[in-house]
């Protein structure tokens, strides 16, 4: 089958294995994940720098089946500092929902570190470790080498167990490449796990000393469960002469996840390292174990001229059989002698060639899509009427190719352009608003003698649409494409029908109008109200309809809608409910007030002095359901009839404000004067034997201190008393009754608010 859609193909990564990288380019396939101090530098994955407390962590993202078994090699450059930690190859189950490192310092982003989890479902791990934290049992791992405890153990590899979270991730092996022993090594094969300390470089070559490349295999196995693990190190002691040492050949029991994806993590503490990745290839191991796709000639295509052709080589013209096995990659040759030139080099295989991708023949331009078994071809209208075979072969996610097999292609004419022509519009028209649930013909038009037609709305095929002419009903974008009697398309513009949204009406489920008689305008209530582009309309509980300027003036309370529409259609909105009031009971703020207790208010009633309680009445009509009052001097109060005392001069603007149970408000302010601070009432004379007014001292308020001296007529003082709280002259001299008759007074007193006042005059004692 083949379509003839245009189509552009974007820029796709290799998919699943063989993954090769040698990180020269520049950038990295997009399905490698980095993480923390972990970066794309100088051609290599750069772990850590050699800085104190750097982490580090990169896995590809591509999942690998596990029963086909795991091989994988990398070059390590450990290198420019003190001499810690090392880094980490691990495996971690492909299924776990949110990647996350393990514990890092001696942990080396693997294993559990204390009260940090390990990593997420991690199935194994393998360390490189320079500083010697990773083969014991510190920071919460479980196991270490015999008899190590907690002490380090530098320059080792180590291999570690599943874990997930704080539990598992148990020491399975080690071997210390710098001592002898059941787990080290010969003293002519000992070497460092880092190639150099302060400020040496890295090393590249075989040839020269420090160089050191890592080869892990994973083998199934089937018997025992897990897999013989294998790893071997390629180590140059002494210039040219690199050895490939065999670190571990033994059984990993654990059972593997149905997926696994492969990562690598680094850190350093206090001590520091440079830790870098490089020339990164992981295939399956079991090669010979999968099977090669068998691709199929395939005769049964045509293609037509002067157009992009799109085609599909599907499961029925290629057979996959690895388990999970998808085409990774379409590769295009001009023969079958061409294939058989092709190198067999592992890395090529797991992604297309760019220069075979493209194939240029006389006949036309093939075209592979990076991933997967799409391709166009774009013939050459010299050709018309004549086949064109093209060789190709199918390689899967395993790096597996096909045999080559051929693709025979007619060429046929393409007809001439159609056009979507909609009924009743200019035919460069090309789109029209329209409301829900209404049609407009749309019509294939062409100087072609078309066979068949296609309609296509939003891409999507339509059913039972091989007619000329189509209803167009639902918005989207429609396009027609008309075959002539070669079966070659022709493909119309696209011509679109919007429904275009009704603007959200978001108006408040209850409007009030707090003036007698005075109607709102509702427009006013309308967020973003526009009538430039929508028409409104109110709908009244009468059945009255008001739109846009007539809502201006509404006067009647009630039920009302209100819907919108767009000004060039003719739909309108649901109906947003709201409520109208109107008040008809009039507001009307007023109150009173007057001191506390004595009701005084007026400077012929005494006076109101600035420390005295003053109570304000509420006088309002209009059923108030709500009391907010401002006294002018900072205080408020929410009391009906309140009690302030001012304490201080002025002449304060008391406002109060009412509001009902619609929420209407009104305010009065009346202007209260306070200019009385204090009062001093001096009596005349006074009768000390008698039961009443046998004291003399002044009446007084607002008087904070007082002195009183009263003479006789030679100006002897006769009485003298000093504060506020006294009782006055008995009307005694030395304790005996003085005579009557008139004597002199002088008082002197301060005001609450530091006045002083001086009082002097005469008084009759009466006996």
């Amino acid at each position: 089958m083949f379509l003839f859609s245009v189509i552009s193909f974007s820029s796709y990564s290799q998919l699943g294995f063989p993954y090769c990288e040698t990180f020269d380019g520049g950038n990295v396939q997009s399905n490698t994940a980095f993480g923390g101090t972990a970066r794309l530098l100088d051609g290599v994955i750069r772990l850590t720098d050699a800085g104190v407390d750097q982490n580090g962590y990169v896995y590809i993202d591509i999942p690998f089946p596990s029963a086909y078994g795991l091989k994988a090699s990398f070059e390590y450059y450990i290198y420019g500092g003190s001499g810690a930690d090392g880094l980490s190859f691990f495996l971690f189950d492909a299924e776990t929902p949110n990647f996350t490192p393990g514990g890092f310092g001696g942990s080396l982003g693997y294993a559990q570190r204390n009260n940090q989890s390990g990593l997420s479902r991690g199935y194994l791990g393998i360390g490189f470790d320079s500083f010697g934290n990773f083969g014991n049992s510190s920071e919460g791992k479980t196991g270490g080498f015999f008899g190590v405890g907690t002490g380090l153990v530098p320059n080792t590899v180590v291999v570690r167990g599943p874990g997930n979270g704080l539990t598992g991730y148990p020491f399975v092996v080690g071997r210390r490449t710098m001592e002898s022993g059941n787990d080290g090594m010969r003293p002519d094969n000992q070497f460092t796990i880092s190639s150099g300390g302060l400020n040496t470089t890295r090393v590249t070559d075989p040839n020269v000393p420090g160089y050191r490349k890592v080869f892990i295999e994973l083998e199934p196995n089937p018997l025992d469960g897990g897999y013989f693990l294998t790893v071997r190190m390629l180590v140059t002691f002494s210039p040219g002469q690199a050895q490939m040492l065999t670190i571990f050949d033994r059984p990993y029991y654990f059972e593997a996840p149905k997926n696994l994806k492969v990562g690598f993590a680094a850190s350093t503490g206090g001590f520091t390292n440079i830790h870098e990745i490089d020339n990164l290839t992981v295939e399956v191991f079991d090669l010979d174990g999968l099977e090669e796709p068998l691709a199929k000639n395939i005769d049964d295509k045509a293609s037509c001229a002067s157009q992009e052709n799109t085609f599909e080589i599907t499961l029925n013209e290629v057979e996959l059989f690895n388990e999970n096995s998808e085409i990774a990659c379409l590769q295009f040759y001009p023969s079958l002698e061409a294939i058989e030139e092709e190198d067999s080099d592992v890395c090529s295989r797991a992604k297309c060639r760019p220069e075979n991708r493209v194939l240029e023949l006389p006949q036309g331009v093939f075209r592979a899509a990076d991933v997967g078994g799409k391709f166009t071809f774009f013939p050459n209208p010299d050709f018309i009427d004549d086949t064109v075979k093209v060789y190709f072969t199918v390689t899967d996610n395993y790096g597996k190719t096909s045999k080559g097999k051929y693709i025979s292609l007619l060429i046929q004419e393409s007809p001439d352009p159609v056009s979507l022509v909609a009924e009743g519009m200019l035919s460069n028209v090309d789109q029209v608003r329209k409301c829900e649930g209404e049609g407009v013909l749309l019509r294939a038009d062409g100087d072609e003698d078309y066979f068949a037609y296609e309609w296509y709305l939003n891409d999507q095929l339509l059913p039972n649409s091989n007619v000329p002419e189509w209803m167009g009903v639902a918005p989207g974008r429609y396009q027609v494409i008309a075959y002539n009697s070669k079966n070659c398309p022709a493909a119309s513009a696209y011509f679109e029908i919007i429904n275009p949204p009704f603007p959200v009406i978001e108006i408040e489920d209850r409007i009030v109008g707090c003036e007698l008689g005075v109607g709102l305008d509702i427009r006013d209530y309308i967020p973003n109200y526009d009538p430039s582009i929508y028409d409104y309309e109110l709908e009244s509980p009468l059945g009255i309809f008001f739109g846009n300027e007539e809502m201006s003036d509404v006067q009647i309370s009630g039920k009302y809608l209100l819907r919108v529409k767009h000004k060039d259609l003719e739909c309108w909105s649901s109906a947003i409910p709201f409520e109208l009031i109107i008040s008809t009971i009039p507001l009307i703020p007023d109150f009173d007030y007057g001191v506390d207790g004595t009701g005084v208010k007026s400077e012929e009633e005494g006076g109101i002095f600035i420390d005295d309680p003053i109570r304000f009445e509420d006088l309002s009509k209009g059923n108030a359901v709500s009391w907010e009052w401002d006294f002018g001097d900072g205080a408020k109060s929410t009391e009906q009839n309140p009690v302030h005392t001012f304490g201080r001069k002025g002449v304060f603007q008391v406002k109060l404000t009412i509001a009902n149970s619609l929420g209407c408000t009104e305010s009065i302010i009346i202007e209260l004067p306070l200019k009385l601070s204090y009062r001093v009432m001096i009596p005349t004379g006074f009768t000390p034997t008698l039961q009443e007014n046998n004291f003399f001292r002044p009446k007084t308020k607002g008087i904070i201190a007082m002195e009183i001296y009263i003479f006789n007529l030679w100006g002897n003082l006769v009485f003298k008393s000093e504060g506020v709280s006294t009782l006055g002259w008995d009307g005694k001299i030395n304790g005996e009754l003085a005579p009557a008759g008139n004597y002199a007074y002088r008082i002197k007193m301060s005001s609450i608010e530091g006045e002083v006042i001086e009082e002097s005059g005469r008084l009759t004692l009466i006996r």
